[in-house]
């Protein structure tokens, strides 16, 4: 399976780490043989038909920071959709920083593979969040293949887990933890009686918030998130516009220590329902499935047959997210 690659940040870099650990056991389990045929970042391009040597494109970029340093074969300047016109692939991974203005550069890339009649898989949430319907649609159009594990939960397996796992189940909502950095930040002033502003600033020093944090602690990630679990599971028509949001910035530790006392925790929970979308901080039972600590994340999806199914998972990580990928790549080569 030839792979073009667009960005090459950390979910770019997890996604080259673990094709060097696994591709081995790709080839034996499945008969797959991953290749990065061509691999974008700011800088350029570095493009080679025959694969370009994994190990050595992540030594490039560590020491030069720049994809187009890769020897030989990098090309300064060379992005995006040229990029694309330059090299045969099979699979578009388009994997560059989510934008919820208006998804670009992502929808763009997104849409030229379609029509090119070439598989994606992505976990930019932005194109999801803004034009599901429009992408998906002409997916069917071209009949290949869109696929977005990694876009909601990291590590946590959703969107396959109920459209594979649970294919004769009604699912008539979702109810979940779609949030890593806030979920840490509540979870440790619960356990530690620290103020937000501090917590906050402690979880930018680990290097789990972002310097600008606004979209994770105001819930626009976990917004995003909902709109892409209801329009893809639940088959309904959201957008961004339609999540009733509000965040965790106003949460004292005051009231954390309150809900404590009686039993509760404060948790940022986004609900997912065929009529309404909404993200906010609730009270949640101690000893519940939604009393998930640090980085996890969580969902309950409620069915018609099973009732109550909960999955958990690391909601972040350059590896993690990586291995969502993976399985939307391998559920590709299966299907074709």
């Amino acid at each position: 399976m030839r792979i073009c690659l667009m960005g090459f940040g950390a979910v770019g870099q997890g996604v080259a780490r673990v094709i060097s650990m696994k591709n081995d056991y790709l080839n034996d389990k499945y008969g797959l043989d991953l290749k990065l045929v061509a691999v974008t970042d700011t800088s350029g391009s570095a493009i080679s038909s025959e694969g370009l040597d994994v190990d050595l494109l992540l030594e490039t970029k560590a020491l030069t920071g720049k994809v187009c340093k890769y020897p030989e074969f990098g090309i300064p300047d060379l992005k995006n959709s040229k990029t694309m016109d330059m090299v045969d692939y099979d699979v578009l991974l388009e994997v560059t920083p989510t934008n919820i203005e208006d998804a670009e550069p992502a929808k763009s890339l997104i849409i030229k593979a379609l029509e090119d009649r070439k598989h994606v898989v992505t976990s930019n949430k932005g194109p999801l969040a803004l034009f599901y319907k429009e992408l998906m649609s002409l997916a069917r159009e071209n009949n290949v293949q869109f696929k977005y594990e990694a876009s909601v939960g990291g590590a946590m397996p959703i969107i396959n887990f109920a459209h594979d796992t649970l294919p004769g189940c009604e699912i008539e909502s979702i109810l979940g933890i779609l949030n890593g950095t806030t979920n840490f930040i509540l979870s440790r002033m619960t356990r530690e009686g620290s103020s937000y502003e501090h917590t906050l600033q402690e979880a930018q020093a680990l290097g789990i918030a972002e310097t600008d944090p606004t979209q994770d602690v105001e819930g626009t990630d976990a917004a995003c998130k909902t709109v892409i679990l209801a329009n893809s599971i639940l088959g309904t028509d959201f957008t961004l516009e339609d999540v009733k949001v509000e965040g965790i910035s106003h949460i004292t530790s005051e009231a954390i220590a309150l809900a404590k006392k009686d039993g509760y925790l404060i948790k940022l929970i986004a609900e997912v329902s065929p009529y309404s979308l909404s993200v906010s901080p609730r009270l949640v039972k101690e000893d519940s499935p939604y009393a998930v600590d640090g980085t996890l994340n969580m969902a309950t999806l409620k069915t018609d047959l099973a009732d109550e199914v909960t999955v958990v998972g690391l909601g972040a990580g350059s590896l993690e997210t990586a291995s969502a990928i993976l399985s939307d790549l391998v559920n590709i080569w299966k299907k074709t």
